[in-house]
């Protein structure tokens, strides 16, 4: 006997996920227009800090034009062939995004260090306007996206880009102003250092949160040992195997399992019941509430029968 949820997202489900294409398109306009500005900047005064943030905020654009497209494919429906529609889509681009930061953030490092070793004569007065530019964008795009950056890992990401791009922009900023006042030409290079700083190690948590959800791992937050420890207290189930979970997308929790139980239970009627406790117990009893789960009700001859060599974990 196999019983669950619905193997995929009903239209109804699918339309349910947010439309956050407006915020992505004016923060994707706004961000392109900072890395124009500061292209002209960086080549203006020369300056490592202004040029990294305009490689910055060219991989941002980048990475909010990927999450643009991500917003769109992730409303479409599902379907026969896509029973998740496009969910996971939001998952790949956040990969791509943080990807991208971390190949920007160790090319600033790297020539950080090797201007603080021969720091290069910089205009402090122009590096200072094209910094302020550069912020003011930057807080604008904060201020589109900053109530919806926690409803999928694809804004989650797109928010953590022009965060770490206002930084950058205020760290060039702070570069022009020890600069103009104190001659400290190395400004610049520790500026530079200072956004690979910001960029790297948030990148590499997001690298780690997505690829732990394409591997699909369990959910963080969950213990299978809780969950098969939970299963077992029911009345009349004896075993629980082939206990796997994952994550399809943002909030989107799943969990399958085959469920041994005595053979009386389906010629007397429990099956059904015991069937809906078990849904019922992943998906109130645990931090990460199951809301799809799939469960597969079997006697203890049945589970013996399956083919040999077969994981159960």
């Amino acid at each position: 006997m196999g019983a669950g949820h619905n193997h995929g997202p009903s239209p109804q489900q699918a339309g349910q996920v947010p439309d956050m294409r407006k915020k992505l398109m004016i923060a994707f306009a706004l961000t392109f227009g900072v890395v124009i500005a500061q292209a002209i900047g960086s080549w203006v005064t020369g300056s490592l800090a202004l040029l990294t943030d305009t490689a910055h905020a060219l991989t941002d654009s980048t990475g909010l034009l990927v999450a643009l497209i991500a917003a769109t494919l992730m409303l479409k429906p599902a379907s026969a062939k896509r029973t998740w529609g496009f969910r996971r889509i939001e998952v790949l681009a956040a990969l791509a995004q943080a990807t991208l930061l971390i190949v920007v953030g160790t090319y600033a490092a790297i020539e950080g260090v090797r201007r603080l070793l021969d720091p290069p004569e910089v205009a402090s007065n122009e590096l200072l306007i094209f910094g302020i530019i550069g912020l003011a964008a930057n807080i604008a795009g904060l201020a589109i996206l900053s109530s919806s950056r926690g409803a999928n890992f694809n804004m989650r990401a797109a928010f953590l880009e022009v965060a770490n791009d206002a930084l950058g922009s205020l760290g060039v900023i702070i570069a022009a102003i020890v600069i103009s006042t104190t001659g400290f030409q190395r400004a610049d290079a520790i500026a530079g250092l200072f956004i690979a700083l910001l960029i790297v190690p948030r990148a590499i948590k997001i690298v780690r949160e997505t690829t732990a959800v394409l591997m699909e791992f369990t959910p963080q937050g969950l213990s299978l040992d809780e969950v098969r420890t939970h299963i077992l207290a029911l009345e009349h189930v004896r075993d629980v195997h082939d206990l796997h979970a994952s994550t399809v997308g943002t909030g989107l929790p799943t969990l399958t399992a085959h469920v041994v139980v005595d053979a009386e239970c389906f010629t007397d009627g429990h099956a059904p019941s015991i069937l809906q406790d078990v849904r019922e117990c992943v998906a109130h009893h645990f931090p990460v509430s199951i809301q799809h789960s799939t469960f597969q009700v079997e006697t203890d001859g049945a589970h013996h029968d399956e083919p040999a060599g077969a994981v159960h974990p």
